[in-house]
């Protein structure tokens, strides 16, 4: 079966200062609810939320209740109890809602090239972190950035990782390890996510998309 992962970042204004780049990821309230009204009934839409941003709880949350929706979120585990993103209660509260907790690493830094012990504490100690907050096995994980190669696959594997989750801008197969998604942005609208997204894209799409991901597997 074919689904479209459908990933946001920040919601409505900043509470902490941002790294550079991140501002093209956040959104307005209207366009975030805007697009969960278009997909609510959809079983071939899956929801996620990256970097573990204080809005996640503040906007997402309850706005997903009152939908009746479900989304993972992939929380950096350095950022916890940080102003401006997720306490450990809000993760608690987000577990506790029956939304899923991923990891999205230590310190939000890509992981391709790090040495084994920068490795092992975004891979394993964030997880670990994350387990601990929530009492519960972690089993996904979502790549910081999108950036991944041969390497990193190679260690996520051994790990346990039901599913990893890139930013292919692709739709996905419910059934494989490595799921494509598609981040929503700063410029979006409701009308280009439901055209440029929530629609299977044609064969000749597809076969690209599937490409470049063949190639960042094989690097």
């Amino acid at each position: 079966m074919r689904v479209v992962n459908v990933c946001f970042h920040g919601i409505g204004a900043p509470q902490r200062r941002l790294e550079p780049g991140e501002d093209a990821y956040w959104i307005s309230r209207d366009v975030f609810l805007g697009v969960l009204d278009r997909v609510v009934g959809r079983g071939d839409v899956r929801l996620s939320f990256d970097d573990g941003n204080s809005s996640d709880v503040e906007i997402a949350l309850p706005a997903l209740l009152e939908r009746g929706l479900r989304a993972s979120f992939f929380v950096v585990a350095g950022r916890l109890d940080r102003p401006g993103s997720l306490s450990r209660d809000d993760v608690r509260r987000l577990h506790d809602a029956g939304m899923t907790i991923g990891n999205h690493g230590m310190s939000h830094r890509p992981w391709r090239g790090l040495d084994p012990a920068r490795r092992r504490e975004e891979l394993v100690t964030a997880r670990t972190v994350l387990q601990d907050v929530t009492g519960s096995r972690v089993h996904d994980a979502a790549l910081p950035l999108g950036r991944y190669d041969r390497a990193v696959l190679h260690e996520l594997r051994p790990l346990g990782y039901r599913s990893v989750q890139t930013s292919d801008r692709r739709w996905a197969h419910t059934d494989r390890w490595l799921q494509p998604r598609y981040s929503i942005r700063n410029g979006d609208t409701v009308e280009s996510v439901e055209r440029d997204v929530l629609r299977l894209p044609p064969v000749a799409s597809r076969a690209r998309g599937a490409l470049v991901g063949t190639v960042k597997r094989l690097r």
